[in-house]
């Protein structure tokens, strides 16, 4: 299963990140994020990774040209999309990189966002389904109705993330089937900060399962 571990800022825990197991990394591209990185830091993370690593950055209604100055300092292999991008945007991004990974989050206020989450089916790669917060974009540590999506069975792969931790992710996956899981502020010690022996529980508890 396909473990993301979002809003790094550290190169020494992207690094150490990945070998605990992490499948990607996901990089906080929002300036008002405190999980905020620059591409040129970005890329100081990167060049501590295995070639095999997923690299993602997280956009929130940036521009075209926003998106493309990130990617010309650093070597993402994804996009993943957190506001309120129309299909139209993602269809100009996969004409512009269509080598990248296109991930649209959609945050769970009420059941009506599943039905906004089908229509991006043709349009993007992945879908992200994340906590609903007024203020935050994600990173918030509120979790989903997970009963709530217990039907949902997109016809692309499709992460779990809001809230998740080393204490409740098995109890999400026994009830969902999520191609991958996203974890930020489930295995932090504050924003930006992960906690290296949060992460190596996370994994311990995934092999168990």
């Amino acid at each position: 299963m396909r473990v993301k571990i979002c809003g790094i800022t550290k190169p020494d825990q992207g690094k150490a990140i990945t070998e605990l197991g992490a499948t990607t990394l996901g990089f906080i591209c929002v300036q008002s994020s405190p999980r905020f990185i620059t591409p040129q830091d970005i890329q100081a993370v990167i060049e501590l990774l295995p070639i095999t690593v997923e690299r993602i950055g997280v956009f929130a209604n940036a521009s075209l040209e926003e998106i493309r100055q990130t990617l010309t300092e650093a070597e993402l292999t994804g996009i993943q999309l957190h506001g309120n991008e129309t299909v139209e945007f993602c269809d100009r991004l996969r004409q512009l990189f269509p080598h990248l990974e296109i991930i649209k989050a959609i945050r769970v206020k009420t059941p009506e966002a599943l039905l906004l989450a089908e229509t991006y089916i043709h349009h993007v790669d992945s879908l992200l389904l994340d906590a609903y917060h007024p203020q935050q974009l994600g990173g918030t540590g509120h979790t989903l109705d997970w009963n709530s999506l217990q039907q949902f069975r997109p016809a692309v792969p499709w992460l779990l993330a809001g809230g998740l931790t080393p204490d409740n992710v098995l109890e999400a996956l026994n009830l969902l089937k999520p191609d991958g899981i996203d974890l930020s502020s489930g295995v932090e010690q504050s924003p930006g900060d992960k906690d290296l022996a949060k992460v190596r529980q996370l994994f311990k508890v995934l092999s168990e399962n």
